[in-house]
């Protein structure tokens, strides 16, 4: 096979690893993150951890097999965190990967260094150097990137490095105390920013207040017609758990650029009312953060993982 070249023209091997689906990645370089192959095949994490590992290796191979490459290093965005003291992965969603020393098992399987990186931190990496953040605040020196999605998390990049922090839990802003009314966690607590402002916390909020189900882009619909008064309370409260929850983020960093990712990130409300209902609760007369969409869609996953 074709070994790649050193240096910063090197490919960029990545892959993304969610619940239902791992995407992989093979960037051009660095300097040029162009896509040369790109693969997508399902976790089926409900089989246990030995499999999850082993469709990560197939993946791998199935690139390896279409670009006639190898690769030297594979970065990897999963969910959870890397604990620096046990070397396990922890505080995953995913369930089977915690306890599990994920990376020393799939560079056993692999072969070759694997960088570990959660996928919000790699959604956060990909959109302030390849993405939003670059054309429209090109000197910009704090970024978080914030998923809202079926979680909530986030991941900071600070002059273009990503913050891990000493615990691995750097921008874990989804498992902040908001609310009581959001009820348990599976994280063990109760009353998390995931359990308020998530999609799936919503949409629990909109059963309980009519005792139907619908999916959230369909309560965002009802709520733009101004038909279905359930629907307007629920993204009313969005907009207002969002503004309490993301203002400590300010004014604790204090960043340039928020960049919202995932499902819930989409809802137009937050770019407008959202950062309205955030300046209530900052530590200043005016808000200067700037809110951006992303701009990578759902390669920024894949593509902060090649970058590691």
């Amino acid at each position: 096979m074709e070994q790649p070249t050193a240096g910063n023209q090197q490919p960029l091997w990545g892959l993304d690893l969610g619940g239902t689906k791992i995407e992989g990645v093979i960037l051009e370089s660095r300097q040029n993150p162009k896509v040369l192959h790109r693969l997508r095949i399902p976790t089926e994490s409900g089989k246990g951890y030995e499999h999850i590992v082993n469709q990560v290796a197939k993946l791998v191979d199935m690139l390896a097999e279409e670009s006639g490459m190898k690769p030297s290093l594979v970065g990897i965005g999963h969910p959870g965190a890397l604990d620096p003291q046990t070397g396990a992965i922890k505080n995953a969603n995913t369930t089977a990967l915690n306890g599990r020393p994920f990376h020393l098992d799939l560079e056993k399987k692999l072969g070759v260094p694997v960088r570990l990186a959660n996928d919000a931190n790699c959604f956060a990496v990909a959109e302030a150097l390849l993405g939003r953040v670059p054309h429209v605040l090109p000197d910009a020196e704090v970024v978080f990137g914030v998923i809202l999605g079926t979680g909530v998390g986030g991941g900071w990049v600070i002059h273009g490095k990503v913050i891990n922090g000493r615990q691995g839990i750097g921008g874990e802003w989804g498992h902040n105390f908001l609310d009581e009314s959001g009820g348990p966690c599976y994280c063990g607590r109760v009353g998390c920013v995931e359990t308020v402002i998530s999609g799936p916390a919503l949409e629990k909020f909109y059963q309980k207040l009519t005792l139907r189900h619908l999916p959230l882009r369909e309560i965002v619909k009802a709520a733009e017609t101004g038909d279905d008064e359930a629907a307007t309370q629920t993204i009313d409260r969005l907009v207002h758990f969002f503004g309490k929850a993301i203002a400590v983020v300010i004014n604790i960093m204090d960043p340039d650029a928020i960049v919202l990712g995932g499902g819930v990130g989409n809802i137009e409300r937050l770019y407008t009312d959202g950062v309205t209902e955030t300046q209530k609760y900052l530590f200043n007369t005016r808000i200067d953060t700037v809110f951006l969409k992303p701009e990578l869609g759902d390669s920024a996953g894949v593509f902060g993982a090649a970058l590691l």
